[in-house]
């Protein structure tokens, strides 16, 4: 059994969430049977005592023999946004359904009103400045449009009834996407209107300039522009909500000119609100201005600009930050700034700096910062700001600046000491914040500045400190977890350098590195039982992922102190149990117990020469309470591969196991470790069989533990039964199933298969009831997949069963567990001549089913897209013919295909790739498939260079060259044409590559037919063309 992280175990009772495609499983309130009390618990513990026995028994003889699956997320449909051509009602409609349709009347004049009122966004300001005539109509419709507006408003924020909150969103989110908002807008933005009317005005403003761009004519910008800033002017004074909102309408106008329509767009803004105006407060321009400069960046990073876009205005904003750095270091260092101008002044830096601005450009505010730390007031926002700055990607190249920020940081520890003593818990975090930002982020770039090694060691040093800081996580702290990221840097840095200059950095951090198992230890220890009884169920929750870090910390840890953790682990141990002077505290033993257990569980520690000494120690341990007997548990699991090498031991631990078995509160951790045990050293406990039968026996009978433990037990029953003769696997088959299966009771002289066949009919009888139920399906697919992979050929018999049932279940409620049961019988049995006819028929209606779940929107459903997938690439391997079937839609299914391709789930990707992958070298063979890689290859073609151009992960790149390569070794002819056509139109499939570096592209690829790998390096190279990151810091790690 392989060891490294990913083998950890996590002992939840539950797997990864997948979204059945049929009808809803019945709420948890919904009255139902309890699966223990009826039949459906009786079927599940069989299936679970035969799949351990199966795989037990057959697994070393058939193993190379069976498929492994991946399994797929699932995933979740974003919403998408709201547009101009909604196809939502009418307003008038809309508000009909908001008043009653006694209303009908004035909600369609309310609809004429709106129609006819004007379009263009300075509808009001032109009216303003035209000649006033006596017509009412004019002051009517815009009477009639406000009330409407106000008397939604009014129903959204203060109308109890539910219902017509939502029907009033409803309208008023119409309203504001409808042409008709660029009047109404202004309106609402009247003095005499409340806060939350002038908010949704404003509200509407920025929508209708965000999303909407493209509707305003070029000749308007300037006159929109001076209209936000006389609005932005009048509310400096006002509602901060409202001013905020207009701020951000500004920036995203600003954004969307600059830089060709306004090319200094900041400077601009400096300029206009440090102009003199004698209708507003200096003060209030002030905190308008840095309103304004704040939100600026903000709105670029969530802002609608295409990506060729965002690059322009990225470098037009970091230089434009020339105009705003000194304005902003003026007012942090003027003696008579009041304290909220200097914290919006720290919020408006922390927002430039995420443009990855130079860090060099930022050292003086940077120090301005550190220095506004004394100051409570502005303390939480100092270091919001100081830990952006630094924590900027691009900072490590400015290290300069860096080492000039080492000694700022070493100056808080004071501070720091002071706010851990006195318990300020703010202040300690925030410190703790900024020594990590600067350790985590540049560990690397000052580990190499060698000559300055002992202030960063200094550094290391006082985040040492952060993370032993006093107290229990997270009652008395929540500082220390904030540190673990570091130390998993720190120590991958070191280990990356090369031998001669990592054994200098060994020799000087493996002394810290033993310091810190040993803060981990003190910190993982649990409170008395006193204290721990007053923590809430949320406390205790926090503090249980607090150990999972700390114990992957230590697994990771042991990468770089080896066996000598182990040996320093074992000595404190056995000093503390065999110690005479002073009872040591079952926290202080049960923590050395969990670091031993954190590494024994993802590193191979079978050839340490302490663990038969640990295994000696463990009965020594006197268990005084739950948490320490789990540990105790889950240790002598971690350790069942070193038993399986040394039978010899397992008497000293298996009493300990089959005794915490009979207590309810160790359920997990007992049962665990005895399906390990069982797994792992079956062939040398046949001695305890017996005693194991009879142990487990008298505890499922008493029905202690939950179903999914009860399950876990019947499985290692299981593994237990397949290391013995034949005749004793009959008897104690016999004694485990008959309480549950009566018909058992006939089936001493048989063998696996002929009990699962016996079992079929109760499983059918299951189904009949719980058919419905996405869990109950899912368990009956696991349990068969398993029988399938262990069984292989000896599963034959059941084959014609098992397809037929499984159309069953498929056509009932979609699943991506019966696609992958599906898979596993096409690859083992479509090759058979008497099984061909069910898998056809099982394949046909999977697909069938698909297709139509395809045509309903496959969103909601990326697991069973990307196990159809997969289904359809194992089916062209094994078995082409199935591709030949009349029935089968082999276009509709070459266009589920290409949708595939474009979904943001990364797996079902890849799957998608490896369907085409496999379809296309069968054109020449296959007649259907030959003819819709004709029809439909260009399409293919298309959404390939899609990917590849900026709408995929760079990490598929490589599946989508495997599409390339196979287009043109198998349909050169086509693709020579096919890609001249679709690289044509500009700005396809990225505004970023010129027509010349396309049709380079194009060249090399129809160029290469023979090496693959060639072909992965040009999809590799033009990806990063097309991103825009071609001879970036990007491309080294590519």
């Amino acid at each position: 059994m392989g060891k490294g992280r990913g083998a950890r175990m996590e002992w939840s009772t539950g797997g990864p969430v997948r979204t059945p495609a049929g009808p809803a499983a019945p709420s948890r309130g919904a009255p139902r049977p309890a699966p223990r009390e009826g039949v459906l618990w009786s079927a599940l513990a069989v299936l679970s005592l035969l799949a351990g026995l199966a795989t037990g028994t057959l697994q070393t003889w058939h193993h190379n023999r069976s498929l492994g699956t991946t399994p797929a997320p699932a995933g979740l449909r974003a919403p998408s946004p709201g547009g101009e051509g909604s196809t939502e009602p009418p307003l008038a409609t809309a508000w009909s359904q908001l008043y009653g349709d006694n209303v009908t009347a004035e909600a369609q004049l309310a609809e004429d009103l709106l129609l006819r009122a004007e379009r263009s966004p300075l509808a009001l300001a032109r009216a303003k400045k035209a000649p006033r005539k006596p017509a009412r109509g004019g002051r009517g419709r815009n009477c009639h449009i406000r009330s409407l507006m106000v008397k939604a408003l009014h129903q959204l924020y203060y109308d109890p009834s539910i219902e017509n909150k939502n029907l009033a969103q409803k309208w008023l989110m119409q309203a504001q996407v409808s042409p008709q908002a660029w009047h109404f807008s202004w309106l609402l933005l009247n003095m005499d209107k409340v806060p939350e009317i002038q908010y949704f005005g404003a509200s509407a403003l920025h929508i209708k300039i965000s999303r909407y761009w493209n509707d305003i004519p070029a000749d308007q910008y300037e006159s929109l522009k001076s209209q936000l800033f006389a609005q932005i002017a009048r509310f400096a004074g006002g509602s901060k909500i409202v001013l905020t909102r207009l701020c951000v309408a500004l920036a995203s106008l600003a954004l969307s000119m600059m830089p060709e329509a306004w090319p200094c767009a900041v400077a601009d803004m400096v300029r206009m609100f440090q102009a003199e105006d004698a209708n507003v407060d200096g003060r209030a321009r002030c905190l308008a201005l840095l309103e304004l400069l704040t939100v600026l960046p903000e709105e670029f990073q969530t802002s609608r600009l295409p990506q060729y876009r965002k690059g322009q205005v990225r470098s037009v904003l970091a230089q434009e930050c020339g105009s705003v750095f000194p304005l902003l270091g003026q007012l942090l260092q003027q003696q008579d700034s009041p304290g909220f101008i200097k914290q919006k002044v720290l919020k408006c830096f922390s927002s430039w700096v995420q443009l990855e601005i130079p860090l060099m450009d930022c050292e003086s505010l940077i120090q301005a910062a550190f220095a506004s730390l004394q100051d409570p007031e502005l303390f939480d926002t100092a270091v919001e700001a100081i830990v952006n700055a630094i924590s900027q990607p691009d900072a490590q190249r400015y290290v300069n600046t860096l080492l000039k920020l080492i000694p700022l940081v070493l100056g808080l520890q004071e501070q720091l000491r002071q706010a851990v003593q006195s318990g300020d818990m703010e202040t300690s975090h925030g410190i703790c914040r900024i020594a990590v930002a600067l350790g985590e982020n540049h560990s690397r770039a000052l580990l190499d500045q060698v000559e300055h090694w002992q202030s960063f060691l200094a550094l290391v040093n006082m985040i040492m400190f952060c993370t032993g800081i006093p107290g229990h996580y997270p009652v008395n702290e929540t500082t220390s977890s904030l540190t673990l990221t570091f130390w998993y840097t720190l120590q991958d840095d070191i280990l990356s350098f090369e031998p001669d200059k990592q054994a200098v950095y060994q020799q000087v951090y493996r002394p810290v590195y033993f310091q810190l198992v040993d803060v981990l230890l003190h910190k993982a220890q649990f409170p008395s039982d006193e204290e721990y009884g007053f923590w809430s169920s949320d406390e205790k929750e926090q503090f249980r992922i607090y150990r999972v870090d700390i114990s992957d910390t230590l697994m990771y840890v042991y990468e770089m102190l080896g066996a000598e953790l182990l040996s320093s682990l074992y000595d404190k141990l056995g000093r503390l149990l065999t110690s005479t002077e002073q009872p040591s505290s079952w926290q202080h033993t049960e923590a050395l117990l969990y670091g031993f257990q954190s590494i024994a569980e993802t590193i191979d520690v079978n050839y340490s020469d302490v663990v038969p000494g640990l295994i000696g120690l463990i009965p020594r341990i006197s268990i005084s309470n739950v948490q320490l007997a789990d540990t105790v548990m889950f240790t002598i699991g971690a350790l069942s591969e070193w038993l399986a090498d040394h039978p010899v031991m397992i008497n000293n631990v298996l009493p300990l196991v089959l005794q915490a078995l009979g207590n309810p509160e160790l359920s997990i951790s007992s049962v665990s470790t005895l399906k390990k045990i069982c797994r792992e050293c079956k062939y040398d406990l046949p001695p305890y069989a017996a005693n194991i039968v009879a142990v487990s026996q008298e505890v499922l009978m008493k029905q202690i533990h939950k179903t999914s433990q009860c399950m876990w037990l019947m499985q290692a029953l299981g593994f237990l039964l397949s290391a013995l003769q034949v005749e004793e696997i009959l008897k104690n088959l016999h004694s485990l199933i008959s309480p549950y299966i009566q018909q058992l009771e006939k089936l001493a002289d048989e063998t696996v298969v002929v009990v699962l066949q016996q079992v079929f009919q109760l499983i059918q009888k299951v189904l009949s009831k719980w058919l419905n139920d996405a869990q109950v399906v899912e368990s009956v697919c696991a349990i068969f997949e398993k029988s399938v992979k262990t069984l292989l050929d000896d599963f034959a018999p059941m084959v014609p069963q098992l397809c037929e049932m499984l159309g069953q279940m498929y056509s009932t409620i979609p699943q991506a567990s019966a696609i992958d049961l599906t898979r596993q019988l096409v690859h083992i049995f479509a090759n058979e001549p008497a099984h061909f006819p069910p898998i056809k028929a099982v394949f046909l209606l999977v697909t069938s089913v698909t297709l139509t779940l395809f045509q309903q929107g496959p969103r909601d459903h990326p697991d069973i897209v990307d196990s159809f997938m997969q289904l359809l690439a194992q089916a062209l391997k094994r078995k082409p013919d199935l591709f030949l079937c009349s029935n089968l839609d082999v276009k509709a299914v070459f266009q589920c295909g290409v949708l595939s391709l474009k979904f943001p789930e990364a797996p079902t990707v890849r799957a998608s790739c490896g369907f085409f992958t496999e379809l296309l070298p069968r054109c020449g063979e296959i007649p259907p498939v030959g003819q819709v890689v004709h029809d439909e290859g260009k399409v293919l073609l298309q959404a390939v260079l899609e990917g590849i151009g900026g709408q995929a992960s760079r990490s598929l790149m490589d599946h989508f060259a495997e599409i390339l390569f196979a287009l043109n070794k198998h349909c050169f002819s086509h693709l020579s044409l096919w890609i001249k056509e679709v690289l044509q139109p500009d700005g396809f499939p990225s505004a970023r590559v010129s027509p010349e570096q396309k049709d380079t592209f194009s060249q090399q690829i129809l160029r290469e037919r023979v090496n693959k790998r060639r072909v992965k390096e040009m999809v590799k190279e033009f990806t990063l063309l097309c991103r825009g990151l071609h001879g970036t810091e990007y491309t080294a790690d590519y």
